[in-house]
Parts: C-alpha cells; sequence; structure tokens
C-alpha cells in the first residue's frame, strides 16, 4: 500500500504518492503529466499572478503542458522550452547547467536561438510545477539573462520544503520534504 500526501491547490485537492529518493528523504511526487484539470487549474492561478508577463520559459518535462497552459491564458503564441539535450536545431542555441534534488548529478539545460529570441527584451515569467533546492531554477535563470530577457517572475504550482521561504517566487501552494 502506497503513502500519500493530500495537497490543496486554489481549492482542488491532489494526492500526491510519497516517494523515497535518497536516505531519509522522501517527497510528495507532483505529475501533471495526462493531469488536463489539474494542469489547466494550475494554469489559470498562476496565469492571475503573472498577469503583465511578456515571455514565459520552463523546464522540460514536467513543466511543458504548465508552461503551454500558462502562455495561452496570457495570450501569447509562444513559449520557451529549455530542454535537457541538444537538439539538431538548437546548434546556434545557448546552455546553462544545473543540479536538482530529483535528478542525480548535474545536467545541462538547452535554449535554441528561436526561443532565446523570443525572451530577448522581454519580461519573462518562469514557471515550473515545484520548487525545492532552486537548482532547476537557477539553469533557468540563466537561460533567461543569457537571452537578454528580465526575470520578472518566478513562479510554480508547489514549494517543496524551505522553498516556501524564499521572497523571490510565487506558488499556489506548499508540500514538505518528508
Amino acid at each position: 500500500m502506497k503513502d500519500f500526501y493530500t495537497v490543496d491547490i486554489c481549492g482542488e485537492k491532489a494526492d500526491l504518492p510519497v516517494l523515497n529518493i535518497g536516505e531519509n528523504l522522501n517527497i510528495a511526487f507532483f505529475n501533471l503529466h495526462g493531469a488536463q484539470k489539474l494542469t489547466e487549474h494550475c494554469a489559470k492561478h498562476l496565469a492571475a499572478l503573472i498577469p503583465d508577463a511578456e515571455a514565459v520559459i520552463t523546464a522540460e518535462s514536467k513543466g511543458l503542458q504548465l508552461a503551454h497552459c500558462v502562455a495561452r491564458n496570457l495570450g501569447h503564441d509562444f513559449y520557451a522550452v529549455a530542454r535537457k539535450s541538444k537538439k539538431l536545431y538548437m546548434q546556434d542555441g545557448i546552455t546553462s547547467e544545473v543540479t536538482s534534488i530529483t535528478t542525480a548529478g548535474s545536467q545541462k539545460l538547452y535554449l535554441s536561438a528561436h526561443d532565446a529570441e523570443l525572451l530577448k527584451g522581454k519580461k519573462v515569467a518562469i514557471v515550473d510545477d515545484v520548487i525545492s533546492t532552486g537548482g532547476s531554477l537557477s539553469g533557468l535563470e540563466q537561460l533567461v539573462e543569457k537571452s537578454g530577457g528580465i526575470i520578472a517572475y518566478k513562479a510554480f504550482v508547489l514549494a517543496e520544503g524551505d522553498a516556501a521561504k524564499r521572497k523571490d517566487v510565487l506558488y499556489l501552494a506548499t508540500i514538505p520534504l518528508l
């Protein structure tokens, strides 16, 4: 039998499976993949927190559908995606390196020249599902800065653990490290 942690996200409850990710460290795993109703709900509430953002960026993969819906709610035709592997069309793009609580070791984030151009000179909202240690956020911040964008918002569905104490991020609900 699995353990679950129930979180209330602006009136929508979600049962998150508790997963062990290391010695004496468990997380309440939040996954929007395939959860259309919850994704739309979260996107609507996040978009309301960042109404004047001119561009949106996220990291693949769990933030993709969220960023898609947030950008749509803001009236944007495009959003930028930082990929975890360099695709053929990204030869002229930019790179940052990150360390995340849910990924072993460090990894690189890649942004195509097309997506970098979407951010240039604009007020950018970094949007993702969960902030915990801030490793992925740091990589996205580097990409926005290298692109010439202005970081206006750092918006997440959930703040995990001590991330809820940060004054520079917006979020809809909190979850503990277990």
